[in-house]
């Protein structure tokens, strides 16, 4: 199995990644059976996007300060290791941002797509689900959608709810809501078309992210689930993701 290791920058995964390569061989991602990235989940979420055209399962071992989507990092019987590893498919969100320039911005995300305020102002949003207004004005420092996978990070700090990764659902989950005060937000079918609108985007100027990718002085965002675009990460069997998941539920 040819197996390509890509690492973080930190002297923990560049050290690791060294000792791996002079065991296991030096491979391009393209000419790989598997991609290996070192790092923490950023450093996943990095790879997932950088090598994306590959179409390549992803194994990650951990060696960062997070590694919800990472495997415990160890070299001894690595091969066995990913030959019993179990699959499992993400599927990013794609995000259509258009900003006051009039431009238009395609990304996936495979955590959130979010909208936050740029200044001091509370961000105005006006939501639509399938095209029917939902919210004729939400008044917060910022919204997101959140998949399954990604339910865990950014949206469980904004106190959104905790995905099954089988669910088929998105998390909808507003930062500091301010108006209407009893909205906490939602969960929504991962087939639906979220659109989020700014209002007074002069003087309420708002940005939106996906992943790690920004798109400043947004005027509309539209959010679906990909159908066209997949992940396949694979995880040891007795760490799988979807008991990391329930197991987030019961941690306090």
């Amino acid at each position: 199995m040819k197996l390509a290791f890509v690492a973080s920058k930190t002297e923990e995964a560049q050290k690791a990644l060294a000792a791996l390569r002079a065991e296991f061989g030096e491979h391009r991602p393209a000419d790989a059976d598997l991609i290996v990235p070192l790092g923490g989940d950023g450093f996943m979420l990095q790879s997932l996007h950088r090598y994306r055209e590959l179409n390549k399962a992803f194994y990650g071992m951990k060696l960062g300060s997070l590694g919800f989507l990472m495997n415990q990092h160890r070299s001894e019987g690595l091969l066995d290791r990913i030959e019993r590893a179990k699959p499992t498919l993400f599927r990013p969100l794609e995000m259509t941002a258009v900003s006051e320039s009039g431009a238009t911005v395609h990304a996936l995300a495979y955590n959130e797509v979010s909208l936050l305020r740029q200044t001091k102002q509370a961000a105005h949003i006006r939501v639509f689900l399938n095209g029917t207004e939902k919210l004729a004005e939400l008044v917060c420092d910022g919204v997101l959608v959140a998949t399954p996978a990604g339910s865990t990070a950014y949206n469980l700090s904004a106190n959104g709810p905790i995905l099954p990764l089988d669910s088929r659902v998105l998390a909808m989950t507003p930062i500091s809501p301010f108006r209407p005060r009893r909205w906490r937000g939602a969960i929504l079918p991962s087939d639906i078309e979220v659109k989020l609108e700014v209002l007074d985007h002069y003087k309420r100027p708002v940005s939106a992210t996906a992943d790690a990718n920004e798109v400043r002085d947004v005027v509309e965002v539209t959010i679906q689930e990909s159908t066209r675009h997949t992940a396949n990460l694979l995880f040891d069997p007795e760490h799988k993701l979807e008991d990391r998941i329930l197991n987030e539920q019961f941690a306090i």
